[in-house]
């Protein structure tokens, strides 16, 4: 079998991560401000001295998210990874609990008001030049007589 010539193997005293793709997150996340302006949304803050910031815990579930996990304990994957969090610049990173306190602390009112703010900020920077609508014409059977319901 023929090994390319042009393919070379290095040592290196770097560290290294698995998630190094994540680089390009990080850069596109700079490039749109994403940390400013989550700064100005309405993000429950924490009542602990020791509390993470909520635009921190924001970009760890992002990330978390792109790195694969599917359950908030799988968010742990980017705590323990020390060049991934020096790559975001994190200085302490959170645990999975505190996504899931942060989380806890919307209520009806709050959660509108963030998704609100989060949209107005995403098609101020987002143009799109087309939109597709797609339709689906399925019908699902419901039995009973749900009221005012019809088929169509």
């Amino acid at each position: 079998m023929a090994i390319d010539s042009d393919f070379e193997i290095h040592f290196t005293n770097r560290e290294v991560t698995a998630w190094g793709g994540l680089a390009l997150l990080k850069r596109m996340l700079d490039v749109i401000g994403f940390r400013d302006a989550a700064q100005s949304w309405d993000l429950p803050q924490p009542v602990s001295n020791r509390g993470y910031p909520p635009v921190q815990i924001i970009e760890q579930f992002i990330v978390s998210i792109w790195c694969g996990a599917n359950r908030f304990a799988h968010a742990e994957i980017t705590r323990f990874d020390r060049t991934l969090t020096r790559l975001l610049e994190w200085k302490h990173v959170a645990g999975h609990k505190a996504i899931v306190r942060l989380f806890a602390k919307f209520d009806m009112a709050r959660n509108e008001n963030v998704q609100a703010q989060i949209y107005r900020w995403i098609f101020d920077h987002i143009w799109l030049d087309r939109i597709t609508l797609d339709m689906d014409s399925t019908v699902i059977t419901r039995y009973g007589t749900p009221e005012d319901s019809a088929k169509g």
